[in-house]
């Protein structure tokens, strides 16, 4: 097991995320102390006040973002090798009184550093991450006002980050956001909003949804991909966010290629309270705005991990207790459970799970405290104890009236992790709430599954029970092949996916291969598997040929590398866990093959088992997989030959 944020220093500055939290830290109201340490509030230096223009860029292998102030006001612009990722764009921050940060200021300070380090994330696309950036800040005056206030940009090789900070100490009330995102001419933004496909349009053509009870207008979920001119690729992240709403992204009205700063002001199906403006305790960092970069379609893929380096550092001192892997849906049985258990123990999985109905109908029922009369839930837990499988229950939000009694419980039930339905994130409250349950999980040593519209941050470094969450058109939903090869330069980006793997369905739209193959392609440390079925579909082995791949295949990885791509058209990713590669191919609708060279293995020969599409059936899920060998080494070059909405899926063992 992993140790979680092993730090090496390697630079005599001291990196920003180094403030720690006790475990009930944030939930105590010092998250905003994490906060001024992760924003390195008070170190920077004096300086005179502007007087017309200037600027400063943080560099970083070939990235670099810029901070200047035009005329007073602030601005921001970022590049990659020489072109433009992000033109010259607005910054600033208005507050309910109606204050304005941003379009008239003095700078007061400013400081420097560069920080590179490694770190080992319990679970990840990675077994050691590195942290590389150089950090750039100003502090700040408005000058109508007299209100300090900061700003911080990072440069990473992988794309740029910003934040603000609230200077002052006491209070301060925001109203709204004022980041803009400039892209040059010729981008297209693939926009997605709550469980919708993603739709591809100009940045000033995102639809408008909503309702009268919603957040309405031309917004989009983050993340956000935009494909520009010239083969960029960029992926619009947040990340830290804590005490703060959730960011969305919208069109700007006469602006062809801008889309500005949404700060959510109802939950994202307008449950709850709405919250049109945040109250903060000063100092204050806000969340990251991130901005992912990649010079190929692949190599954003492989950036991913900059989203993690900007959140705070786990505040867990154990977590040998945190496992990912591979889980079963049981039905609601104790015959059904016991089955699973069975199942799971001969198919390589590591938990199943009571979905929703074990306590009763699930927006009827309060109480999660009793399963149903079909289901002796003490009995299911201790075989699967005894098997050495972890059970996970479901729990809707409306029981969730007591979290802390309700974790206790299912603790002392030897329940290993909770499914928690229809969080639907967006407002700063909703924000402290999954947080606090994350919190509150952790103490119970128990893994938190989030579900429907919940959006990644980063927070599965700073709480790593806090293992999955979806914020997706799920798998469930039986998309198209062309949203599926979409997700890995998309929704995956922002962090892990609870993203359910339908194989053998027969209202798939892919192929069996292509289902096979994603359990590479997508990092998913908790992955759902043989989704609607149940152990009996399975009892004649030579009849799904798939199985093997998934008694094997894991869900944490010490090298990820992913080794072609086009977003919307076709992906192939390599991950390595202990001396075994694990090979996913994905295409959408078209048939293509992709010459992979095996230049990332080991010295010596590997043997590659080959799962692979058959001759195309009449309805892509009828085609069928076949099964092959050869042996490999890394001077090879694979052809990987996949049919309409097909894929492959490859096993590379050492021989």
């Amino acid at each position: 097991m992993r140790t979680s944020d092993n730090r090496e220093e390697s630079t005599a500055d001291r990196d920003d995320n180094s403030g720690a939290l006790s475990r009930r830290g944030v939930l105590k109201g010092t998250a905003v102390t994490v906060g001024m340490a992760a924003a390195g509030i008070g170190v920077a230096r004096p300086a005179h006040a502007a007087a017309g223009s200037c600027s400063v860029t943080a560099r970083m292998g070939g990235t670099s973002i810029t901070l200047s102030v035009v005329d007073g006001a602030l601005r921001w612009h970022a590049e990659r090798d020489g072109r433009t990722v992000v033109e010259t764009s607005a910054l600033g921050i208005r507050l309910s009184d109606g204050t304005v940060l941003g379009s008239d200021v003095a700078v007061t300070g400013s400081g420097r550093e560069t920080v590179h380090r490694t770190w080992s994330p319990v679970y990840g696309r990675n077994a050691r991450v590195v942290d590389h950036y150089q950090e750039q800040r100003w502090n700040l005056r408005d000058r109508l006002s007299g209100i300090r206030f900061g700003v911080r940009i990072r440069a990473y090789r992988t794309g740029v980050a910003l934040r603000y900070v609230l200077l002052d100490r006491g209070t301060a009330t925001v109203a709204d956001e004022l980041t803009t995102f400039v892209f040059p001419d010729g981008t297209t933004v693939y926009s997605a909003r709550d469980e919708n496909a993603y739709e591809l349009v100009a940045p000033d053509a995102i639809p408008v949804t909503g309702t009268a009870g919603t957040d309405n207008g031309p917004l989009t979920d983050l993340p956000l991909t935009a494909t520009l001119a010239g083969g960029l690729i960029a992926c619009v992240c947040e990340s830290a966010r804590v005490n703060f709403p959730r960011l969305m992204l919208s069109s700007v009205p006469g602006q062809p290629n801008t889309l500005a700063a949404f700060l959510m002001e109802h939950t994202a199906r307008g449950t709850g309270p709405v919250e049109p403006t945040t109250t903060v305790t000063t100092p204050f960092a806000t969340p990251w705005r991130a901005v992912v970069v990649g010079a190929t379609h692949a190599e954003l893929v492989d950036n991913a991990e900059l989203v993690l380096n900007l959140a705070p550092e786990s505040v867990l001192d154990d977590t040998s207790w945190i496992k990912p892997g591979k889980v079963f849906r049981c039905e609601l049985s104790t015959a059904a459970g016991l089955a699973g258990v069975d199942f799971a123990v001969a198919r390589g999985l590591q938990y199943i799970e009571y979905d929703a109905g074990w306590y009763g109908p699930e927006f009827s029922t309060v109480d999660a405290t009793t399963a149903i009369a079909a289901i002796d839930l003490p009995s299911v837990i201790s075989y699967a104890t005894s098997q050495g499988i972890g059970v996970f229950l479901y729990v809707n939000r409306l029981a969730l009236t007591d979290a802390d009694a309700l974790f206790g419980l299912y603790k002392s039930w030897g329940v290993e992790g909770i499914k928690l339905g229809f969080i639907n994130d967006g407002t700063r409250s909703m924000t402290d709430q999954i947080i606090e349950w994350a919190a509150t999980a952790a103490e119970y040593e128990l893994l938190i599954d989030m579900h429907d519209d919940v959006r990644p941050f980063g927070f599965e470094r700073t709480y790593p029970n806090y293992i999955s969450l979806e914020g997706v058109r799920g798998n469930e939903q039986f998309p198209t092949a062309t949203h599926n090869v979409t997700l890995p330069f998309a929704r995956n980006i922002g962090g892990p996916m609870d993203y359910t793997i339908c194989y053998g369905q027969s209202r798939d739209k892919t192929t069996n291969a292509h289902q096979m193959a994603m359990a590479a392609v997508y990092y998913q440390p908790l992955n759902f598997l043989f989704w609607y079925d149940k152990p009996s579909k399975y009892g004649n082995p030579a009849n799904w040929p798939g199985l093997p791949w998934f008694n094997a295949v894991p869900t944490s990885w010490d090298e990820s590398r992913t080794l072609a791509g086009s977003i919307g058209e076709y992906v192939a990713v390599a991950r390595r866990n202990g001396s075994t590669w694990y090979l996913g191919t994905m295409t959408d609708e078209t048939s293509r093959t992709l010459s992979l060279p095996l230049s990332f293995l080991g010295s010596g020969t590997y043997t590659a088992t080959i799962y692979s599409d058959g001759t195309p059936g009449t309805n892509p899920y009828q085609t069928p997989v076949v099964v092959s060998t050869r042996t490999v080494t890394s001077a090879t070059t694979l052809d990987v030959a996949m049919a309409p909405a097909g894929g492959q899926a490859i096993i590379l063992r050492p021989s």
